[in-house]
């Protein structure tokens, strides 16, 4: 039997090409990596985190049913009118309320009633609304002006980099609590509003250092250099390269930063430089407290245990995206 030897010839070398292998993490061209859905995210969180964004959604989902509450259905929801007394005649039944001043924790008033028998439990859910809007609103300007100016003086560089954060540099250096009480002076009106918008402001340079720093690294990378190599404008590269990439990082802090905010809106409560009273808030609250503090001490732990959980939850979450968001951006 006769076999036959394949036939190797001398003069051309035989190549053996290698397997294609795609590289982890590097998508093919032509398709966008996966996002990850909001299911995958939650169970990526530790439970910390969870129990953290759990009750954050409680306490801002909470304010904003008491506003639609009192706006919008006049109090015709199932939640007590934080600024109603009790025991005060109540029109709608012609007599007057069964409830006392500093009463035990009940079925009517989940946690019992202040010096001047209102509902502690709906108080604080409506105090919530004066945390949530000055935290939103120095958030949104922080992100929207903050990041986009740390954006741009990171890229750009130069004569533009020096005037802008010259700027940002005066705003760090004056005193933001004594412009804060100075806009309060100047406009003689506590309004939620005027608050909310000077915070905002004195947010801006913070959000702008960290929009900088993250900028300033990725217009080092490879795919930014790539885009100038092959002259793409660059206005189009700081929209479409550094902004989408710098945005995460600056997200992640305005969580962190919205637990500062809270915490200084609830000292200018506490001082009674804030929104006017009747309007509850967390710090009006524990000062208003402190005169039966001996009597009931409750009526000052419950506000300040809201306060204090809800920056706890805000640094947690905020801590998990920005170690997220980090990872992200080292796997670019």
């Amino acid at each position: 039997m006769t076999t036959t030897e394949p036939t190797v010839s001398l003069d051309q070398p035989t190549v053996v090409e290698a397997p294609k292998v795609q590289q982890s993490g590097v998508p093919r061209e032509g398709i966008k990596p996966k996002r990850a859905s909001v299911l995958e995210v939650w169970r990526s969180m530790p439970l910390t985190v969870k129990f953290s964004t759990v009750w954050l959604i409680l306490v801002f989902g909470g304010a904003i049913y008491a506003k639609v509450d009192t706006t919008i259905f006049d109090g015709a929801l199932p939640l007590q009118d934080p600024n109603a007394q009790t025991n005060g005649f109540s029109a709608a039944t012609g007599e007057f309320g069964d409830g006392e001043p500093l009463e035990k924790p009940s079925a009517d008033h989940w946690l019992g009633t202040d010096a001047i028998a209102r509902d502690t439990f709906s108080r604080i859910v409506h105090g919530g609304w004066v945390s949530l809007i000055v935290a939103s609103v120095a958030a949104g300007f922080g992100v929207i002006f903050g990041g986009f100016l740390g954006a741009l003086v990171g890229f750009v560089r130069g004569r533009t980099e020096a005037v802008i954060m010259s700027a940002i540099d005066v705003i760090l250096a004056f005193p933001a609590l004594i412009l804060l009480l100075a806009m309060v002076s100047i406009f003689r009106v506590r309004d939620l509003l005027i608050i909310s918008l000077v915070i905002g402001f004195l947010s801006i340079p913070a959000y702008t250092r960290v929009a900088r720093a993250t900028s300033l690294a990725i217009s080092q990378r490879e795919f930014v250099l790539a885009a100038r190599a092959i002259g793409t404008k660059p206005g189009t590269i700081l929209r479409r390269e550094v902004i989408p990439n710098v945005l995460p990082v600056v997200l992640s802090y305005a969580m962190v930063a919205a637990a500062f905010v809270i915490v200084v809106e609830g000292s200018l409560s506490f001082l009674g430089l804030s929104v006017q009273l009747p309007t509850s808030t967390w710090g009006n609250m524990i000062n208003l407290a402190r005169a039966d503090i001996k009597v009931d001490v409750m009526q000052a732990v419950y506000p300040s245990l809201a306060l204090v959980i809800t920056v706890l939850s805000l640094n947690q979450v905020g801590d998990w995206f920005q170690k997220r968001a980090s990872h992200r951006a080292s796997a670019l």
